[in-house]
């Protein structure tokens, strides 16, 4: 297998992973699986769980769009192996950013990883991409960091955004960013540090 194929793979896998968790999730109990910071040392696998709930089907479905876009845009970056690993790393470290957040006590959904996906992209393109890759990766990036500087994620636990029939939790987008571009860029380090070795 090239490195290319083992790239979609990689990321294809990742995405239909996570998407498996949020369509088994669906029917379970909230509260049993959902991320809850006082749980959160007795039941450390709620930071995995937490991407099966989702509080309406407009929630679930908006995710699940998300989710393929973001296993599209690692799929067409070329993103190797090694970011979709680094993506799935900071499916749990998303939620664990969230204990800075104590006053959220109950978070589920797929938007915080989602946002660590696309940060792991936009991260790998802008270390190694073309000139125009890297100009395409900044513009993605501008536009991340204004939408999260909206969404002001020092501000309120939930928001009420227009269209939305659920409250969103900013903060977890922003810990899923910084989650997936610190995954990607110790996942990158590791990938040159092999190269140089094996050179």
């Amino acid at each position: 297998m090239t490195r290319s194929a083992a790239g979609r793979f990689a990321w294809l896998g990742v995405a239909l992973l996570l998407g498996a968790f949020a369509l088994a999730g669906w029917p379970v109990a909230r509260e049993s699986i959902d991320w809850q910071p006082a749980r959160a040392l007795a039941e450390p696998w709620r930071a995995f769980t937490a991407v099966g709930v989702h509080y309406s089907g407009q929630h679930l479905g908006v995710n699940l769009i998300g989710l393929a876009a973001t296993a599209l845009f690692g799929v067409v970056a070329r993103a190797p192996a090694a970011l979709a690993w680094a993506w799935l790393a900071a499916w749990p470290l998303t939620q664990i950013g969230l204990l800075l957040k104590p006053e959220l006590a109950h978070y589920g959904g797929l938007s915080g990883v989602l946002h660590a996906g696309v940060a792991g992209v936009v991260s790998f393109l802008l270390i190694t991409g073309t000139r125009a890759q890297r100009w395409v990766a900044a513009a993605v990036a501008i536009g991340l960091v204004a939408k999260l500087l909206n969404e002001a994620p020092w501000g309120p636990a939930l928001r009420q955004p227009d269209g939305w029939n659920i409250a969103i939790a900013p903060f977890a987008h922003t810990t899923g960013a910084i989650a997936g571009a610190a995954c990607a860029a110790l996942a990158l380090r590791v990938v040159r540090a092999k190269a140089s070795h094996d050179v």
